[in-house]
């Protein structure tokens, strides 16, 4: 029996995409393609909603556990790469492991194994490169910072910085994915955040932001400057949000907002 073909939309959450997964298996139904529900393209085929349900998620969870404790880890860091149509990929990945078993894990070069390596290796590399090159203000005894990656890394990113900053009020805002990090009294929330109004920073942060930027003048060695190494150790489309690479009165702005990080973080969903 053939399986039908069909599109897919669901709530854009990694449970929602399980679900679709669960949907594809049980109504014997193989999708074209996957769409979060933000979306809204003109099609041939049927477009039918999956609604998220906790029952059919961790039904899934528990197939793929089975086959490897690595795997589920492993896909929810492929969810939030940038690769295009990630869906689809990782829908393919799944498909093959029920087929194959877990000695599917060993083909490194396959064709729907090896996209998802390199876009996790991608996502890793930049939680890691932000980790030291995110910057933070103060303003008003709260600490703010943007960032612009092109992965979805604020899930990762946070339990690092709560842990360092646990005793501080903070947010970090991602630019790409319009979305922010809030944290307040130890607890913490990522939230869609669409509206932005960026506020000038005070003459107390200022001279702070002048003092980074000496700092990161002064002790560069003009004879051993060496542009590639640089460019290699930090790329230029790090340096947009970098307090050091802005001019004056221009650097990393704040977030300003009628409600505080607190009330954003017991906000209900």
């Amino acid at each position: 029996m053939a399986w039908k073909e069909i599109i897919y939309q669901y709530d854009g959450s990694f449970e929602g995409l399980l679900c679709c997964i669960y949907e594809s298996y049980t109504q014997k139904e193989r999708p074209t393609t996957f769409l979060s529900d933000s979306d809204a393209e003109p099609c041939l085929y049927e477009i039918r909603m999956v609604p998220t349900v906790q029952e059919h998620t961790e039904r899934i969870e528990r197939s793929l556990i089975k086959l490897s404790p690595d795997v589920l880890p492993f896909l929810r860091r492929a969810f939030l790469t940038c690769l295009e149509d990630k869906e689809l990929a990782i829908y393919n990945f799944i498909a093959k492991l029920y087929k194959e078993g877990s000695a599917y894990l060993t083909r490194l070069s396959d064709d729907d194994y090896q996209p998802l390596l390199r876009a996790v290796r991608h996502l890793t590399g930049e939680v890691e490169k932000l980790r030291g090159f995110l910057r933070f203000s103060e303003h008003g005894g709260m600490l703010s910072a943007e960032i612009e990656p092109e992965n979805r890394v604020l899930p990762l990113l946070r339990s690092h910085f709560c842990e360092r900053c646990h005793n501080e009020c903070f947010f970090i805002y991602d630019r790409t994915h319009r979305e922010a990090l809030f944290y307040a009294n130890g607890r913490s929330r990522i939230v869609p955040l669409d509206s932005f109004e960026p506020v000038p920073p005070n003459a107390e942060e200022e001279a702070y932001r002048k003092l980074w930027r000496r700092f990161y003048d002064t002790i560069a060695i003009r004879e051993r400057e060496n542009p590639r190494c640089c460019m290699s150790n930090l790329p230029k489309r790090y340096r947009g949000t970098m307090t050091e690479f802005q001019p004056e009165n221009d650097a990393v702005q704040a977030f300003s907002a009628k409600d505080s990080p607190q009330q954003l973080i017991e906000a209900p969903p």
